[in-house]
């Protein structure tokens, strides 16, 4: 029993000594439940609204104040005229908006009957079908309001996808997908490459070859560019040929974005490969620390509005962020690269920050 305890004594010694063990035990699990309790949620909030109301009778008034006093929405902008609304949507600015028609308050009491058009973004169908049915829910708790005071008026509200009018789904995650397949394989691929040389010692045998290091480590990094061209290419073949998910913008600023966040997750690789000692290390700091926040926090599968502020700032430094969001407007959306300009200038800021960060620091190490 003796031998037992101290066996078990020795494991706890070990295990308490290396700190990066300790942190992944013990850590992993606050962050895990922190991101999935905080950043996973089905509930929308904070919808942008807007409403384009021409008459602005009593009816509307009353209506548009009962969205206002709702806790799901957030009433932004009061329209002059309904060719905004497009531009809105365009700018990202909008996530529904209220379209009354000039007599809306005449055609519910004279006629009974009222049209009310609620426009939403469908590039997310998840997120459009509950905010459709927060503001259907609305409309027809007021029209039972209506109905306790006499008369049974009738509001009709006419549902508009736009971008996805069909409400699949594969318009939602074939971009994160791509943001995600991309990431792993530059990253940890090129991470484990160049640990794997530094672990078998002939990455010193390559330094003092006379090629120089800079292009010792580009040739490392060439052929996962590569392969990460192949992927998107076989990505948008299958997305367009087999998912029935069209390319609606440009096929070349579409590529142009995409090469730009296959640098930085390169250049992310290379920053790994030089603090990583090990492949295990490399693996596990790639994989985990890069795919759950890819995952969770960059709104491939949940959106980031409904986070808390600091899980947003978090994943505003998410590379795969700006990259989903840019694709969704260029590839989804149809969007001019003008409204994706500042994702792509996010992403080209990151690639040159971190390839200098990176080669600086991979420099450091090998010396």
């Amino acid at each position: 029993m003796k031998q037992f305890v101290s066996f078990v004594r020795k494991e706890f010694r070990h295990i308490l000594r290396d700190k990066r063990t300790m942190l992944i035990l013990l850590g992993m699990p606050v962050v895990q439940i922190v991101l999935f309790g905080f950043a996973i949620s089905v509930e929308v909030r904070n919808i942008r609204l807007v409403v384009y109301d021409p008459s602005n009778d009593p009816s509307t008034v009353k209506l548009i104040d009962r969205f206002a006093a709702n806790e799901y929405f957030d009433l932004i902008y009061r329209l002059d005229s309904p060719s905004d609304i497009d531009r809105l949507f365009r700018e990202n600015k909008a996530d529904l908006a209220l379209v009354f028609p000039s007599g809306f308050d005449r055609d519910l009491h004279r006629e009974g009957k009222a049209v009310l058009q609620l426009i939403a973004d469908a590039s997310d169908p998840n997120t459009a079908t509950v905010i459709s049915g927060y503001a259907s829910g609305i409309v027809a708790s007021h029209q039972r309001e209506l109905s306790l005071g006499g008369g049974a008026p009738l509001i009709v509200p006419e549902t508009k996808l736009l971008y996805n009018p069909r409400m699949k789904s594969s318009y939602n995650f074939v971009p994160g997908v791509m943001g995600l397949i991309l990431m792993l394989i530059c990253a940890m691929m090129t991470s484990i490459s160049i640990v794997r040389e530094k672990e078998r010692g002939s990455m010193e045998l390559l330094l003092v070859s006379p090629v120089k290091p800079l292009l010792i480590i580009v040739s490392k990094a060439v052929p996962y560019l590569t392969l990460s061209a192949v992927n998107l290419a076989t990505i948008l073949l299958l997305s367009v040929g087999l998912l029935d998910v069209p390319v609606a913008g440009s096929v070349f600023w579409l590529v142009a974005i995409s090469l730009v966040f296959i640098l930085v997750a390169l250049s992310l690789g290379l920053l790994i490969s030089s603090l990583a000692r090990t492949q295990v290390a490399a693996m596990l700091a790639s994989g985990l620390v890069l795919m759950m926040p890819v995952v969770v926090l960059s709104g491939m599968i949940f959106p980031v509005e409904n986070m808390p502020k600091p899980l947003q700032w978090f994943s505003a430094l998410l590379p795969a962020r700006w990259y989903i969001a840019a694709i969704r407007k260029v590839m989804i959306e149809g969007l001019d690269i003008v409204y994706a300009a500042r994702e792509l200038c996010v992403l080209a800021t990151m690639a040159v920050v971190l390839i200098a960060i990176s080669l600086k620091k991979f420099k450091y190490r090998l010396e």
